[in-house]
């Protein structure tokens, strides 16, 4: 599902923003975009972003600026010593070094932090605060589009009930109509020339009588429409197992169709896998 959260907060040195964004996926992919310095976060967004959330591509980005003059900035001198080396070993002593570039590598200059750890760890807090902010937001957002999805949804599984329905009122399923279809297949058979074994007409028999009855086919749609409603009464992160129900429902429904002698039920065999196909899109998108 789709939704979209930000989460602003600030203090004395610093302001921050998050924007946290989530997609259709059919499983869970968490993307993080962090400041230097601030990878370490990445853990403990996905263990809250996995605690309320179960499938879906999520992209999550921090940004973080300095106050003007609330803190300058750093110089890891280490750093910057051994790349002025590196640079005049590479060009020749005499060479001259581009100070500016070196010092626009990664690393080399970085905010100003204060030495206290105690105003580290609750500037951190703060930082991670808003992040569920952010996350409430999505969350909310992801929610009001189930909603839909589920009123959707459920239209899509009373179509089906009602094609269902209408197969099973077809004569090529009633008892009598099989039982005529059946003889006259059967017929066909004793009269063949040569006549058959006794045990091909029995396996022929066995086949015929398998092909011509579908109401197994239409028991298990039923079925499987009733399981994928109590899983829409049930709630929470039910797409995964309603995309397994789909397959199933695919399965049945190419069955049927293959089964089909009659015309007016490989019509409804073929509406049914239609709907099941517009089902399947829908719970795609469903957590």
């Amino acid at each position: 599902m789709t939704g979209f959260g930000r989460g602003d907060g600030g203090d004395a040195q610093y302001v921050w923003s998050w924007e946290l964004k989530s997609v259709n996926g059919r499983g869970f992919d968490l993307r993080c975009r962090l400041p230097s310095g601030w990878e370490g976060l990445e853990q403990k967004l996905r263990a809250a972003i996995t605690e309320r959330c179960r499938r879906g591509s999520f992209q999550s980005a921090l940004s973080l600026r300095t106050l003007p003059g609330s803190a300058g900035v750093q110089v890891n001198q280490a750093l910057l010593e051994e790349l002025i080396a590196l640079a005049r070993n590479l060009r020749g002593s005499e060479g001259a070094v581009d100070v500016e570039s070196l010092l626009a590598i990664r690393g080399v200059v970085e905010p100003g932090e204060p030495e206290d750890e105690e105003l580290r760890e609750r500037r951190q807090a703060a930082v991670l605060a808003c992040f569920v902010t952010a996350l409430d937001e999505l969350v909310q957002a992801r929610a009001s589009e189930g909603e839909k999805l589920t009123a959707l949804i459920r239209s899509f599984l009373q179509e089906i009930e009602r094609l269902v329905g209408e197969a099973a009122s077809v004569a090529a399923t009633q008892p009598a109509a099989l039982q005529a279809r059946l003889t006259a297949q059967l017929d066909n058979l004793l009269q063949a020339s040569p006549p058959l074994a006794p045990e091909r007409l029995a396996q022929e028999c066995a086949l015929l009588a398998s092909k011509a009855d579908v109401r197994e086919e239409l028991d298990r749609l039923q079925a499987h429409c009733d399981a994928a409603l109590a899983l829409l009464q049930q709630g929470g992160a039910v797409g995964r197992k309603l995309d397994f129900l789909c397959q199933e429902f695919n399965r049945e429904a190419n069955s049927l169709c293959s089964k089909s002698s009659d015309i007016e039920l490989t019509r409804l065999g073929l509406e049914l896998k239609s709907q099941i196909e517009q089902l399947r899109e829908q719970v795609q998108n469903l957590e």
